[in-house]
């Protein structure tokens, strides 16, 4: 089995950051690319960034230059960085990973739970 668990949510002021974090656990042979999302009340859930296993990273446009994805491969963990946040960045963020599990032929999507960001003042 694998789950995959984030932290670092809450409540931020507008121009403030938060650091969301996800961890993968469970028989996990490798991890491909793991991802953001978040989904804002009726809105769809949209990617806001990725990262390769070898570290390359790509944003939504609505995030360059504030938003900062990384990982630790030891830690099988993903971590987004929030910085100038915005009321419009209120949403549930999800994580997901592409994570081939020990003695499985392929790689399947695993999803977190999500954690609620909100910016409000």
């Amino acid at each position: 089995q694998v789950q995959l668990v984030e932290s670092g949510g809450g409540l931020v002021q507008p121009g403030g950051s938060l650091t969301l974090s996800c961890r993968a656990s469970g028989s996990i042979w490798s991890i491909n690319a793991m991802s953001w999302w978040r989904e804002a009340p009726g809105k769809e859930r949209e990617l806001v960034a990725s990262i390769t296993s070898g570290g390359s990273t790509d944003y939504a446009d609505s995030v360059k230059g504030r938003f900062t994805i990384s990982r630790d491969n030891a830690k099988n963990t993903v971590y987004l960085q929030m910085n100038s946040l915005k009321p419009e960045d209120t949403a549930v963020y999800y994580c997901n990973a592409n994570i081939h599990k020990i003695s499985a032929p392929n790689a399947y999507s695993y999803w977190g739970q999500g954690t609620q960001v909100t910016v409000s003042s």
